[in-house]
């Protein structure tokens, strides 16, 4: 078994695939730049595969903003209340879609999902 360390990762955005951002880059961390356009390939459409980024922010984002906080301190309240108010059967059944998203990626060798996989 291979063991690689990777040393960077972007996030494919334009501002960090520029040619002068990925010249420093490469320098900084050869052959081990993981990007959209960098030594090692960034997986297709890899926020599909973090529960943060297919459930949390966004169900977070509509329960904190319910309540339209008006400062920083309310805003930072209302997210921990909403945060600790997710209830144990919601994370189990992301984490069920989770392991789903995992075998549709795997079968898929590493290639796009379905669009919605989500179950409520």
């Amino acid at each position: 078994m291979v063991q690689r360390t990777f040393g960077f990762r972007l996030d494919g955005a334009t501002a960090h695939t520029a040619r002068s951002s990925l010249g420093i880059l490469r320098e900084m961390f050869p052959s081990r730049l993981v990007s959209l356009r960098g030594d090692i390939g960034w997986p297709a459409r890899s926020p599909d595969l973090t529960p943060c980024d297919f459930f949390l922010w966004g169900y977070l984002k509509a329960e904190v903003y319910k309540y339209r906080p008006q400062t920083l301190k309310a805003l930072k309240e209302a997210i921990r209340e909403d945060f600790a108010g997710i209830p144990p059967e919601m994370t189990n059944t992301v984490m069920e879609n989770f392991r789903e998203r995992l075998r549709q990626c795997i079968a898929n060798n590493g290639g796009h999902l379905s669009d919605v996989m989500f179950k409520t």
